[in-house]
């Protein structure tokens, strides 16, 4: 039975989600072997080495003692976590550890750290890193090979280097609001952190590069991706349609300004999205879906061109259509007419629906307090390398004794030293040394 606090909500978890199913005995992982020290906090840092970290690369997270990253207090806070339900999405699989950066014991036991890894991630403010004394250049004095990634708000150099950023912030100045709503209002936020998400992919793609590159010429390099650069990007092709035109794009609401019919509409019992990218889909539409053959013998609706110009009169036409019908209906003709399209979900809806389940896009995994928790698993489907099967997100400092007995080889006795001396934090407990040592991704 499962415990978690709030039963209202959670008590059909092991209805809901399918349980994780484990990769093949013995499989490879695509990074095993592949050490990350991880010195990021709140989304765009932590995913991209969470990335890593499903692939198989053992990933220290390197936290402050008794805080920990400031994302551990997003809501939910989950006491069985160690921080919250956002916390436990974006820092799975990895091994946590705290340091006081700021001691001399601390900053010595992070370089000692460091010269073992094959990659460093970080993405504190512009100054921190090296402030601190682990900026690339001093990082890579004992390690040459060292992959070293700064994920960064405007860049590490020139005039906006010092600023601090933020997804929303990001989704302001790339223009990507601007380009979201509707036109008789202020242009909307995406409340997903798209920008910290694909930030995070972008940054894992350019490490992933640079482990390839390094394979193949013995080098280690510097890496910067920046929140801002990669907004921009996410404005798609929005920005060459700018640069060409001149013109800035309007907030289409629901619709799409490139093509037509594509928007929402409504059935007799709930709304759904279609998508006409081609006048060949448009033409599916009107005659094997909605039987309407005298619509597309209309020259005035010939092509796409023609149908952006009479955009009100063809949704007026075919909204007036679809209330006919329960969207159980319209769903399946037009699956079998390949028309693009989609009912309006819930995100409840959309984590339990049957698309979901078949890709087992949310599984559940157990956890020792609390029964089952629910997993939200990367899109990524390896043959030959199966992702690492999901461990939750550590508890702060929760592997620290055991990761400098693992990559460093210290006994307990320099283990309790370092903790007395505060390397460890002031207030960290004094180590476990009995604990299990081995890594999360351990086969």
């Amino acid at each position: 039975m499962n415990n978690f606090p709030n039963t209202s909500t959670f008590s059909q978890v092991e209805a809901d989600f399918p349980r994780h199913r484990p990769r093949p005995a013995g499989a490879d992982l695509a990074l095993q072997g592949i050490r990350v020290v991880d010195f990021t906090h709140y989304i765009a840092g932590p995913l991209a080495t969470m990335i890593m970290a499903d692939m198989g690369a053992d990933v220290i997270k390197v936290e402050a003692p008794g805080r920990g990253d400031d994302f551990r207090q997003y809501p939910p806070m989950i006491p069985e976590f160690g921080g919250g339900a956002p916390w436990m999405w974006c820092n799975r699989n990895k091994r946590s550890i705290t340091l006081d950066l700021k001691s001399p014991e601390g900053l010595a036991a992070a370089l000692a750290l460091i010269a073992k890894a094959d990659v460093v991630v970080e993405n504190f403010s512009t100054g921190v890193m090296e402030r601190l004394g682990l900026d690339y250049e001093k990082c890579r004095e004992n390690n040459p090979a060292l992959i070293f990634c700064s994920v960064s708000a405007y860049g590490r150099e020139g005039t906006f280097s010092d600023r601090l950023g933020f997804d929303p912030i990001a989704q302001a100045e790339s223009g990507f609001i601007s380009m979201n709503g509707y036109t008789d209002r202020e242009g909307v936020r995406s409340l997903s952190p798209v920008m910290d998400i694909s930030t995070a992919m972008m940054a894992s793609n350019a490490i992933l590069g640079a482990l390839v590159a390094r394979a193949r010429t013995g080098e280690g390099q510097s890496i910067e991706v920046a929140l801002f650069d990669n907004a921009v990007l996410m404005t798609g092709y929005a920005t060459l349609q700018q640069t060409f035109t001149g013109n800035e794009p309007q907030r289409p609401g629901n619709t799409s300004p490139d093509s037509c019919p594509s928007g929402v509409f409504t059935a007799k019992d709930r709304s759904f999205l279609i998508n006409c990218g081609n006048t060949q889909i448009f033409h599916r539409l009107l005659t094997q879906v909605l039987d309407l053959p005298h619509v597309v013998a209309n020259p005035a609706y010939a092509t796409n061109k023609d149908r952006i110009a009479k955009r009100e009169e063809i949704f007026a036409l075919l909204q007036e259509a679809f209330s006919k019908q329960p969207w159980s209906y319209w769903h399946a003709r037009m699956i079998k007419a390949g028309v693009p399209s989609g009912v309006l979900r819930t995100v409840g809806e959309a984590i339990r629906s049957p698309e979901a389940r078949e890709r087992e896009i949310v599984t559940r995994i157990p956890h020792p307090e609390l029964g089952w928790v629910p997993n939200v698993c990367l899109p990524i489907r390896y043959s030959g390398t199966p992702l690492a099967d999901p461990v939750l997100a550590p508890r702060v400092g929760e592997h620290t004794e055991g990761v400098f007995a693992d990559w460093l080889g210290y006994d307990d006795e320099r283990i309790r030293s370092l903790a007395q001396v505060g390397a460890f934090g002031r207030d960290a407990k004094q180590p476990n040394v009995s604990m299990d040592l081995s890594s999360a991704n351990a086969d």
